[in-house]
Formats: structure tokens, sequence, C-alpha cells
């Protein structure tokens, strides 16, 4: 059985917004400068166990732009992931290997998880994230705790998440002062 495992990139005071600059925001690229060869690398090592590559149109459309060409071992394995796309608005065909989940997003992620095999991974999108724990969709959830508060920006936990209880599974912290923490839930 697959799990889901969601992970986000999250400044100190919450905003999950924009965090590779991607977005168009003013305060867009906070995390780019811990993005360095041990965060890569724990990266890579996440997506390894991961047979898809969850998210929103909008995480698709900067990602795909981004990373579609991208060198290197993270962007050769993010290119080699399906990605599965949840939009009410995209339609056709996808390009860098996507799919667009069509129809009820949550059944089709509650039949993929029945499956055998790797895991899901679905990196930020708030508003995603809050529809996969009202539906207990979510195995995992990590978080990447940036250094950097911005005063500004879409916070990854808004006040119609549902309640959830967390059981801190690991902690590591990074020599560039970012601190993972991996729940189960």
């Amino acid at each position: 059985m697959r799990k889901i495992i969601t992970s986000a990139l999250v400044t100190l005071d919450g905003v999950a917004e924009d965090p590779g600059g991607y977005g168009g925001t003013s305060f867009g690229g906070w995390a780019l400068p811990y993005f360095g060869e041990e965060s890569v690398r724990l990266s890579i090592e996440a997506l390894a166990g991961c047979d898809y590559f969850l998210c929103g149109r909008r995480t698709y459309e900067m990602f795909a732009a981004a990373w579609g060409n991208a060198e290197g071992p993270y962007g050769d394995r993010l290119r080699s992931l399906r990605k599965l796309v949840a939009s009410s608005t995209l339609k056709g065909d996808l390009t860098w290997n996507a799919e667009l989940l069509e129809g009820d997003t949550i059944a089709a992620l509650k039949q993929l998880k029945k499956q055998d095999g790797g895991d899901i991974i679905m990196y930020g999108n708030p508003t995603l994230l809050r529809s996969l724990l009202a539906n207990d969709l979510v195995d995992e959830l990590d978080l990447m705790l940036h250094p950097v508060l911005l005063g500004t920006g879409q916070k990854l936990f808004a006040d119609d998440t549902p309640q959830t209880k967390l059981a801190l599974n690991n902690q590591t912290a990074l020599d560039n002062g970012v601190t993972i923490l991996s729940y189960r839930i």
C-alpha cells in the first residue's frame, strides 16, 4: 500500500508561498539560498521511494517551467517521476510526464493508495494539503522550516485547516539553519 507524503518549505512565520521565486511575488525565492548540496541530497533521497509527484495546477506549471529541462540528479529524478495534477481548470494533454486527475481527485487518490508500489509525494500547495488532510489521505508531513521571517504571503496552514494529530517521526538540523521536521499522521 502506498503512502502520501506531503512536503513543504515553510518560513518561521508559516509562509509557504513562492519559496523558489517562480510565482512572481515580491518576496519569492526565499528558500533558494538554503538549497545547497545537503538539501539536494536529502530531496533526492525523499524522491527515491516515490512513483508519483502530486501537485496542483500552479505547482505543476511552475515546476515544469523551472525543472522541466534542468540537468543534474535532482532535475533528472523530478523529470522521471510521473506527475499527477489535481486541477479543475487544466484541460487536455499535459507535458513533463504528467497526467491530469480528472473527476473526483480524492476518490482517485484513495484508489491509487490501495495499490502496491512506491509512494506519492506532494510539494507545498496549502489548498490541496488541507483537502488531503480533511480526507485522511496524508500519511506523512515533512516540513522544512527555514530561518527566515517574511511577514507576508500565503500560510501553509490557514484557519480552515482540519484539526490533525501529528507524531514526530524524525527531526534533522541542517548546517544551513534549516530544520526538517517529519511527522506521521
